[in-house]
């Protein structure tokens, strides 16, 4: 049975079998992470480290989205999988586990619709025809809602309007707390609320302060960007939810590998936060893409416009 990596990690080390295998892995993981091209000899060894682990329960470990040492988790998970990690599309398991297995987030999203559209109805009038607006309000009328949102409002938002320039790895880190720590029947209200008019579609797509998290003053390439997060622990295990969770298949009636549009749209907002921030592209539709571009990807042109079309033409998302 899968179970927690940080406690799979810990019997290992007590093992004196399985602690040198899994230290022969953390060498394998740490010339990867420094790309040092490894001889045929040390990725052999490498991959028989791997398969020494055999039955041990860190070959089947897991990570949860909301676990407090998730990182170190992460990183475990990358250890004992570094042969996975070879190109750009091997990315097929996802470190995290199946969504149906965790521990159901309960909240009183409902209790608090009710007092929306009851005592406050005065003072949120218009919100009929802004559900964006509406699903803030309702954010703010719970402590902790309100307060992840602030904060990662007030990161994200200053430089803006002056020439200095955002924190944008902060701005990450607290967009990724908000989306993690705050139960989804907030984040996704806020983050899919539907809109009928340009200006319920702009505080939509301005959810994540694009200013700061999404955009850069020119385009990277977005073979750059899948690089930047292939270096990140948390980016790299997202990339793998996402491409687990989100693959798309033609013949599928709803275009879907995994017929679970909710584990989908779980894994989207995953990315969040992340140096593969998606985010929507206008205020008049729901297509969303990264912030990068193709052009001038040499060779390599077929390989970019696939990272590109996992966001943009992914049928599934």
């Amino acid at each position: 049975p899968s179970s927690d990596c940080v406690v799979a990690e810990q019997l290992c080390l007590s093992d004196s079998t399985c602690n040198a295998t899994y230290r022969t892995l953390e060498n394998c993981a740490l010339a990867k992470t420094r790309l040092l091209s490894l001889d045929h000899d040390s990725r052999v060894r490498c991959l028989n480290a791997e398969l020494d682990l055999g039955n041990s329960s860190l070959l089947h470990c897991k990570c949860h989205r909301r676990m407090k040492r998730q990182e170190h988790c992460l990183r475990i998970f990358w250890t004992v999988h570094s042969s996975m990690t070879d190109g750009y599309f091997n990315l097929e398991t996802s470190p995290y586990e199946n969504p149906a297995n965790e521990e159901h987030w309960k909240t009183d999203y409902n209790k608090l619709a009710a007092l929306v559209s009851g005592k406050n109805r005065s003072q949120l009038a218009g919100d009929a025809t802004n559900p964006c607006l509406k699903a803030t309000h309702v954010c703010n009328l719970s402590k902790k809602c309100f307060r992840l949102r602030t904060d990662y409002a007030s990161i994200c938002t200053k430089g803006a309007g002056s020439e200095d320039v955002c924190d944008r790895r902060k701005c990450h880190r607290g967009l990724r707390n908000f989306f993690e720590k705050v139960p989804e029947d907030f984040t996704k209200r806020i983050l899919f609320c539907p809109c009928q008019d340009e200006f319920c579609g702009e505080r939509r797509r301005k959810t994540i302060v694009p200013d700061c998290s999404f955009q850069y003053n020119t385009k990277p390439n977005c073979l750059w960007l899948l690089d930047s997060c292939l270096e990140d622990h948390i980016c790299k295990s997202r990339l793998a939810d996402f491409q687990q969770n989100c693959q798309p298949v033609d013949m599928s009636p709803d275009g879907c590998s995994l017929h679970n549009h909710a584990a989908c749209l779980q894994a989207y907002m995953g990315m969040i936060g992340t140096p593969m921030t998606p985010n929507y592209i206008s205020n008049s539709s729901v297509d969303v893409s990264l912030w990068c571009t193709c052009e001038n990807s040499g060779n390599q042109k077929e390989k970019c416009d696939q990272i590109l079309g996992m966001f943009e033409s992914n049928k599934c998302l």
